[in-house]
């Protein structure tokens, strides 16, 4: 099973930034097993969803031909947990980009407020290029494609607030 920390996105210009939310409910098995009695979104699942937004720029300012891999996290800091009925909002920035790797910015939002930020690395590996990955695009998998897919209708009409 593959875990995606991004239900939409709101806000995609190609090779510079992407928007995309989140929205922590009580429906989502994960919350009831992290802390039992206390549900909570903790910062690590914040910052893996801010590097999925991050990383479907990179992919896309690329064309998909490569996997994008988060190579390392430059600083991170998350103030807070989020809770069911939370929403989060990922900015990312795309800093740099080359044929090796894309370098991005970006920020978390709770529900409006600003709780946290991280900055990025992620390389480009070709598919079948390392004997250690599997030969295909292992990253841009269908579901995240669908992510992108199920936005750009939105876009193309010029709406792409989801609020």
């Amino acid at each position: 099973m593959r875990w995606i920390w991004i239900d939409t996105f709101v806000d995609f210009v190609s090779g510079r930034r992407a928007s995309a939310l989140k929205n922590v409910t009580l429906a989502e098995e994960y919350l009831h097993d992290h802390m039992p009695g206390h549900p909570v979104f903790p910062p690590t699942l914040m910052l893996e969803g801010m590097a999925q937004t991050a990383g479907i720029l990179v992919g896309e300012a690329r064309g998909f031909a490569e996997n994008v891999i988060l190579a390392k996290i430059r600083r991170a800091e998350i103030n807070d947990y989020a809770f069911p009925g939370d929403q989060i909002r990922y900015d990312a920035v795309l800093d740099s980009l080359d044929d090796r790797a894309g370098v991005t910015s970006g920020t978390m939002h709770k529900n409006g407020k600003v709780v946290g930020r991280a900055d990025m690395i992620f390389s480009h590996v070709r598919p079948g290029e390392s004997s250690e990955l599997p030969p295909h695009n292992f990253v841009f998998t269908e579901q995240f494609m669908r992510l992108l897919a199920a936005f750009r209708p939105r876009a193309a009409t010029g709406s792409t607030d989801a609020g």
